[in-house]
């Protein structure tokens, strides 16, 4: 039974929660993985002795550019199961501990429903009771409001922040086709990635690409990014000197291909060193993405939910 509380207040707390959460996740790993795996830049293929650059290569980046962009935009529509595994040092073979959600996307915020290791519901009493908050915030995202057009506000502002950091990368790095690859049945183009000398950043968010270097592996025939890698070569700076993330710090992400045309992260590994505040701090993680469905804007993902609330009470009374 849902408390007695006003349906705006209920969906306000729920909005608070989300966008905690978000800024949680996305404290420091944040920083280094995201401008790479999601800001991937136009590329200018080097002419090589030993292998020749692809033709029209400006063209094939172009579509790069817009699958990242396209990607972005799916998840807003597509929920999935995200598993965390976090170990002690990079090198440790099992993990010290592992969480797993469901992953709910919920108009201008994201929702995460917390389940066992093994990927089922935590308790009935506890799932439903989440199922039943997340029902609540995407009635709110679905009306008319102040609050609601500075929450869907602030997204889109964020989102354009990001495609603006996709054309600073432009002049950011030199990337160099260095071969192929087979991954499956797919061949994937391999390129380096090393900051651009004469790049000159014009905000503190594109100084973090001076201080990376890595690799990308391009599927060509569908133009979508398949895997990235990278390290970090000096000391990164965040938060106004708050925090910092040490040299040689590392990460990597792998892309497949969900459903005809429509690319997801499935796994990424973080390993990272650095201080908060006065504070050391070690980050290494394994996240894996599974079950992407898709649940569609906050309209038809709340009758989604409806049903499956209604489901839950048919079985119970069963």
């Amino acid at each position: 039974m849902l408390r007695d509380r006003s349906l705006f207040s209920v969906s306000y707390v729920s909005r608070g929660v989300l966008e905690k959460r978000a800024r949680q996740e996305h404290f420091c790993c944040f920083m280094v993985l995201f401008f790479l795996a999601h800001c991937l830049p136009p590329i200018k293929a080097q002419s090589d002795s030993a292998v020749q650059p692809p033709k029209k290569a400006e063209d094939l980046f172009d579509r790069v550019i817009a699958n990242q962009k396209r990607t972005e935009e799916a998840l807003d529509i597509y929920e999935h199961v995200e598993r965390v595994e976090t170990r002690k040092t990079g090198s440790d073979s099992s993990p010290a501990e592992i969480k797993v959600w469901r992953v709910f996307p919920a108009g201008p915020a994201k929702d995460k429903i917390p389940l066992t290791a093994e990927g089922n519901a935590v308790s009935p009493t506890s799932y439903r009771a989440a199922l039943e908050n997340l029902e609540k915030y995407l009635i709110w995202t679905t009306q008319q409001g102040e609050a609601q057009k500075e929450a869907y506000a602030k997204a889109e502002h964020k989102r354009k922040e990001r495609f603006e950091l996709i054309a600073a990368t432009h002049e950011a790095f030199i990337f160099t086709r260095v071969g192929e690859e087979k991954r499956g049945e797919r061949s994937l183009t391999k390129y380096s990635m090393v900051p651009n000398p004469k790049y000159k950043p014009t905000s503190r968010n594109a100084m973090l690409f001076t201080k990376v270097r890595g690799l990308l592996w391009v599927d060509e025939e569908s133009g979508e990014l398949a895997r990235v890698e990278g390290v970090v070569t000096a000391d990164i700076t965040l938060g106004l000197f708050l925090a910092k993330i040490y040299k040689g710090s590392s990460f990597m992400q792998e892309r497949y291909e969900m459903e005809p045309g429509v690319w997801f992260p499935t796994f990424e590994r973080y390993d990272f060193d650095g201080r908060k505040f006065l504070m050391p701090f070690s980050i290494h993680e394994r996240t894996f993405y599974t079950k992407f469905r898709r649940v569609g804007p906050p309209k038809e993902s709340l009758e989604l939910v409806r049903a499956e609330l209604s489901k839950q009470g048919m079985d119970k009374d069963d």
